[in-house]
């Protein structure tokens, strides 16, 4: 496989929200979503594909906000390796969060739009290595001033090698 090409895609179905803060399943109009207010958290799981060539990832995610039509908002992501005896699955070991930047949401509402964040290869993406498992956590913050209303709907999470 070339770099570019698509590792894997998630859904909202994938969430598997923590004990607290965690973003809520919906749906609009029957598309799966999960909703994020400020701070809170998805989590996903997965195990890196056998066609990973040890490169970076590009993580976009599709979005729609329930009612803002103006002003910005900002994701974090983490990757956490889990690994073959690599983490205690009893505690929690995210490498640190790579943001989108302050994006502005579309001026329709409902309107789904991509945003991403990119990590790295080693430390970034927690060392994560071809058929190892591993957690992306998905946590909307608060922007300075211009935060947008409402809740931020994530549709899909397509990560892509780069």
């Amino acid at each position: 496989m070339a770099s570019g090409d698509t590792l894997l895609v998630f859904t909202p179905q994938c969430n598997e929200p923590p004990a607290s803060n965690f973003a809520t399943f919906d749906t609009r109009n029957q598309h799966p979503v999960l909703d994020f207010a400020i701070s809170e958290i998805g989590i996903l799981s997965s195990v890196m594909p056998r066609h990973y060539g040890g490169g970076g990832l590009t993580n976009y995610l599709h979005y729609a906000m329930t009612s803002a039509v103006a002003n910005d908002v900002k994701l974090e992501t983490y990757l956490e390796r889990i690994g073959d005896q690599q983490q205690d699955i009893d505690n929690d070991g995210f490498a640190a969060a790579q943001n989108t930047g302050d994006i502005t949401v579309p001026g329709t509402s409902g309107n789904v739009d991509i945003m991403s964040t990119t990590h790295a290869n080693g430390a970034e993406m927690d060392n994560i290595a071809v058929g190892e498992g591993f957690r992306l956590k998905v946590r909307r913050i608060a922007v300075a001033g211009t935060d947008a209303s409402g809740e931020l709907e994530l549709r899909f999470i397509e990560i892509k090698e780069t």
